[in-house]
């Protein structure tokens, strides 16, 4: 009964309250209410759907912003680099723009550690097929962008495990190993 929800709130909320504990200080009520804002922003803009990802002419996937705002553009991070030093600048734009990018990357960390199932390697599990919609791993795409793609062809290594798949994202395609991606959804062939 709402597990599903809770368990993003509860990933939420140990990265809130690790921020806050950490910068909390620096933070006055408006400063507060941005930063609330702003993890709210990055929390509903992960992809509900997966539907006509290959295709790129089709609309960015489905999100809750989309049905909250509706707006259909990905509401993307202000350009520059924040860093740790803006903690202390004098500009509160500056000092809320560095505490969601710290949000965005331990949220997005803890996010798809969730989605994706731990299990020792002692036990064999499904291997990656082709049509497999995934989400890609990438330390360096904006806040609020998820890297979806499809898998078009998958390498067997000697073992008999894939551990590499051609993933194609649009137009482009691209070979990664399976530790970079999350199974977000089971496709028939």
């Amino acid at each position: 009964m709402g597990g599903v929800w809770e368990r993003q709130i509860r990933t939420a909320r140990n990265a809130i309250s690790a921020l806050l504990h950490d910068f909390g200080s620096q933070l006055d009520d408006e400063s507060l209410r941005t930063v609330m804002c702003e993890t709210a922003a990055i929390v509903n803009s992960r992809p509900l759907t997966a539907d006509t990802l290959c295709d790129p002419s089709s609309p960015e996937p489905l999100t809750p912003n989309n049905l909250l705002t509706m707006k259909s553009k990905v509401i993307l991070s202000p350009p520059g680099t924040f860093i740790k030093e803006d903690m202390y600048s004098r500009k509160r734009w500056r000092r809320v723009q560095y505490i969601a990018n710290e949000f965005w990357s331990r949220w997005r960390k803890e996010y798809l550690q969730s989605l994706q199932l731990r299990q020792k390697w002692t036990a064999p599990c499904r291997n990656l097929s082709v049509n497999d919609i995934v989400i890609i791993k990438d330390d360096n795409i904006p806040r609020n962008h998820w890297k979806l793609g499809r898998i078009s062809e998958v390498y067997l290594s000697e073992d008999g495990l894939v551990r590499t798949v051609k993933v194609d994202c649009g137009e482009s395609n691209f070979v990664r190993p399976v530790h970079k991606l999350v199974l977000l959804l089971e496709k028939e062939n």
